[in-house]
C-alpha cells in the first residue's frame, strides 16, 4: 500500500470512484489507499499459488480469482492476492465478494507489517474466511493461519522447499516448491 488520497469518502463515493479508476485502491473507515504494481518474484509466486490451487478446485465448485477482485471486509474493501470461494459466490452491489473462504497475502516491503497486523485483524472479522496465508516474496517462507474458532487461529510456518502443507478448509495442497518455482532462478 500507498499513500491515504482522502480520508472522508462514504463507501458509496468510494465505489463510484473505484468502478472508473484504471488502478486500483483499497478502502478502510474513510481511507483510501492506491495499490502499487507487484514485483516480478510477487507475479510469479501469485500465479503460481493460483495455478496450483485452480488445478485442485477445477472439478469441484471452489473458484480461485486473483487480485482484480475486490473482496467486501465489515470496514472496507480490499484486493488479496488470491482469493478462494467455495460454493456460490456471494457479492454486494454485484462485484464486491462477500464470502472468502481463503485468502493470500505475497508480502513486499511496503505491505508485509499492515498484511501480518491490521490487514489479518480485519480478515478475522469476516466468518467465512477460515484460512490465511502470508507468503515472502524474498525466500521460501509461508505462515499459514487456520481458523479454529471465533478468537483463535491456528498457526504453522513452512520455510523448506520440499515442505507440503493442507488447505483444510478447501481440502488443496499446497508444496512450496510449486509456491517458488522459478522465484530464484539466476540468483
Amino acid at each position: 500500500m500507498s499513500a491515504v488520497i482522502k480520508t472522508t469518502l462514504s463507501p458509496q463515493e468510494y465505489l463510484a470512484q473505484e468502478r472508473l479508476r484504471d488502478t486500483k485502491h483499497e478502502y478502510m473507515n474513510g481511507e483510501i489507499f492506491a495499490m502499487s504494481g507487484g514485483s516480478f518474484a510477487h507475479n510469479l509466486i501469485c500465479m503460481n499459488i493460483g495455478a496450483s490451487l485452480h488445478n485442485q478446485v477445477k472439478q469441484r465448485s471452489c473458484h480461485v480469482l486473483p487480485s482484480d477482485q475486490r473482496v467486501q471486509l465489515q470496514d472496507g474493501y480490499v484486493y488479496p492476492d488470491v482469493t478462494v470461494v467455495c460454493g456460490k459466490p456471494e457479492f454486494t452491489d454485484n462485484d464486491n465478494l462477500s464470502n472468502p473462504n481463503v485468502i493470500i497475502e505475497v508480502l513486499s516491503p511496503s505491505t508485509a507489517d499492515y498484511d501480518d497486523s491490521g490487514k489479518f485483524a480485519r480478515y478475522r472479522q469476516t466468518p467465512s474466511i477460515q484460512e490465511y496465508l502470508l507468503v515472502a516474496q524474498d525466500k521460501p517462507h509461508v505462515m499459514h493461519y487456520v481458523r479454529q474458532d471465533d478468537s483463535h487461529w491456528l498457526l504453522a510456518e513452512y520455510f523448506a522447499q520440499n515442505a507440503q502443507f493442507e488447505l483444510p478448509s478447501i481440502q488443496c495442497e499446497l508444496v512450496l516448491s510449486d509456491v517458488y518455482a522459478k522465484v530464484f532462478e539466476g540468483e
